[in-house]
């Protein structure tokens, strides 16, 4: 799920007896290269506590007798075999969270909702690991082999009602424990009125299972009583500047210029145009609300979107094309055209299964 946020507003807040870090002043510049073992932040002295607790209440309330370890990392994540999950170090301070504006256009997990979504997911992935579920007949039935290997992609079928919406909009599709985990989300999530939102749909069997399930683990110890922690901030030694580096490299991509066709299709380079606007001033103008729009509806990351908006505006000024109809209706056609790419980059084979 991607939506635009504010880590001024959105962001975790410090305790208001914790003193503040030496960097929560510096510019992005010096900040940057800051080793990400000395940040020095914890959870405990951040907003993230209250979500924490607000997780356990949760699994509490339907006497789930296991508790998710936590700690902070470089992303989020459940290890393989862990009941634990690792919680990116941004969410712990709100001049981190700026930060991760600045150089990804968005904070995943910054506020107090997402922040929840992920952490129930998640929370699915632990539970599936303390009590080894994924071994049950039943589990594998409904949802699918875990030995089924991560895909590279995976092409998504939006109209597909066997599976739950919770992130991106089809991240159940990814992989069988995924799905497991966003069933367990929505299912744990306080008036989710999952029973009528996904009522006649098949996935109804899989939430249907879910309520069962926990019900027999009700008072249960878990079986797996790892604490282990995989890659927590004290041990991360790479500047903030070489993560974002590689951060960015992950989700950025190379357009070729197989889109030019419908560039030509929704502007034009005809002489008779050459008073009207620029196709990349256009672009530049409409860019920030539009790559809000289509992150929303493809779940992929605005860092990623923004760099097929820079390829766009890049062959645009190239091709010296401009409008060729009325620009509130440019803009309509224009969200399409993004779309379709966003999508074609998601089948391609460059979709992200990170959590």
């Amino acid at each position: 799920m991607s939506t635009e946020t504010h880590p001024e507003t959105a962001g975790p807040s410090r305790d208001a007896h914790a003193p503040d870090p030496v960097w929560v002043d510096w510019p992005d510049e010096r900040l940057l290269d800051v080793r990400m073992c000395d940040l020095g932040v914890t959870i405990e002295a951040s907003a993230l506590q209250a979500r924490i607790e607000q997780l356990c209440g949760e699994l509490e309330a339907h006497d789930i007798r296991f508790r998710p370890h936590v700690w902070l990392s470089a992303e989020w994540f459940t290890p393989d075999g862990v009941g634990g999950i690792a919680i990116p170090f941004y969410l712990a301070h709100p001049r981190l969270a700026q930060l991760e504006q600045h150089q990804m256009l968005e904070v995943e997990g910054g506020t107090p909702e997402w922040c929840m979504q992920i952490l129930r997911h998640e929370a699915g992935h632990a539970l599936d690991n303390a009590f080894a579920l994924r071994r049950r007949r039943m589990r594998q039935r409904l949802f699918g082999s875990s030995s089924t290997p991560y895909p590279e992609d995976y092409r998504p079928r939006p109209y597909s009602r066997s599976f739950v919406l919770h992130l991106d909009p089809w991240y159940a599709q990814s992989h069988p424990d995924e799905d497991f985990a966003e069933t367990f989300a929505i299912w744990l999530t306080p008036d989710s009125n999952w029973r009528e939102r996904y009522a006649g749909w098949p996935a109804l069997r899989k939430l249907e299972y879910m309520e069962t399930l926990i019900r027999r683990l009700a008072g249960t110890p878990p079986v797996v009583s790892s604490r282990r922690v995989v890659e927590p901030l004290g041990r991360l030694r790479a500047t903030l500047r070489r993560h974002y580096e590689t951060k960015r490299k992950h989700y950025g991509l190379e357009y070729p210029n197989f889109y030019d066709r419908d560039l030509r299709r929704l502007f034009t380079d005809a002489p008779e145009a050459r008073g009207q606007m620029t196709a990349t001033r256009f672009v530049g103008r409409v860019r920030k609300d539009v790559r809000r729009i289509v992150a929303r509806w493809t779940g992929e990351y605005q860092y990623t979107i923004d760099q097929v908006l820079e390829d766009i505006i890049s062959r645009c000024k190239e091709l010296n094309l401009r409008l060729a109809e009325p620009e509130e209706k440019a803009r309509i056609h224009f969200i399409v055209l993004l779309t379709v790419h966003v999508m074609n980059y998601l089948h391609s084979g460059r979709h992200r299964v990170a959590l």
